[in-house]
């Protein structure tokens, strides 16, 4: 049976206190919801831009309305008003208000890290890391070939010899990730020979193993991170393919000081993340 988790927005994970805006955000996994109370006379361009910069709100909203009404104009002039239990799918680029003189009371979910992580990082203590998400190929189809009891004895074997590896490449666990893991480094060179390490311990067990690296400012909150980087390293894992090791752009400028080689992967567009992103693959020593 899968594990149950019971969150209460009474009892969030965070929350914020914005201009005329409260935030009640909870986490289920690697989903954020929140809760979102927007006073009279709230207005994204008035009162969150400053702290934000840019034009529009530039992030992708997914929820429904549960009091009130929530207006959202984009920027050919054209306004939607949301009321009770409308559900929305709000796109990037436009600016939203509360309409009338009732709060405006909504679910969010999706688009909650993106908004929230500018204030949130503020609120913690903030450090540069190297974060390494690990995840293991066509896991479902290999636990259907093997069956359940097998699948758990591997699964139990691969993250002890990965917890092996961490400790001697002076990693830092964070979580696993269902079938994969995220961890912290001090450098990339140390992050990158982890991530070849167990790449090796899961081949010698007939699996494969997917792997993404990114150098940036993480928010240490309790046993967990969070942060921009965190979304940016996970999005660059899910580029990789079967037995790859991708990275970023400062990522492999800082890593190849230590020796290391790379090859050029070209661009991609990572889901929920703006512009385009070269990463590079790491290769192992000859």
């Amino acid at each position: 049976m899968s594990a149950r988790r019971t969150k209460n927005f009474a009892t969030p994970d965070d929350l914020l206190q914005l201009p005329k805006m409260t935030a009640q955000l909870v986490e289920l996994g690697e989903v954020t919801l929140s809760k979102l109370v927007n006073e009279p006379g709230w207005r994204w361009s008035e009162h969150i831009r400053p702290s934000v910069g840019g034009d529009w709100c530039q992030v992708r909203h997914m929820g429904f309305v549960l009091s009130g009404q929530l207006g959202i104009m984009y920027p050919d002039g054209t306004e939607i008003v949301y009321g009770p239990d409308d559900v929305f799918e709000i796109a990037p680029g436009h600016d939203g208000y509360t309409v009338g003189d009732e709060p405006c009371v909504q679910i969010l979910f999706a688009g909650n890290r993106p908004f929230f992580d500018s204030f949130l990082i503020g609120s913690g203590n903030r450090v540069l890391a190297t974060v390494l998400f690990t995840d293991l190929v066509d896991s479902t189809a290999t636990a259907s070939e093997v069956g359940d009891a097998r699948w758990r004895g591997l699964l139990s074997e691969h993250f002890v010899g990965a917890r092996a590896e961490l400790e001697r490449y002076r990693g830092h666990e964070v979580k696993t990730t269902g079938d994969g893991l995220l961890a912290t480094f001090d450098s990339p060179a140390q992050a990158l020979r982890c991530a070849l390490a167990i790449q090796r311990l899961a081949h010698r067990d007939g699996l494969q193993i997917r792997a993404g690296v990114h150098l940036g400012e993480i928010e240490l909150v309790d046993d967990d991170i969070r942060g921009v980087t965190v979304h940016e390293a996970s999005r660059i894992m899910e580029s990789a393919g079967a037995g790859e090791i991708l990275v970023s752009d400062l990522t492999r400028t800082i890593a190849e000081t230590s020796g290391l080689r790379f090859e050029d992967r070209g661009t991609h567009d990572l889901k929920g993340l703006d512009g385009e992103w070269h990463l590079s693959a790491f290769l192992p020593d000859r």
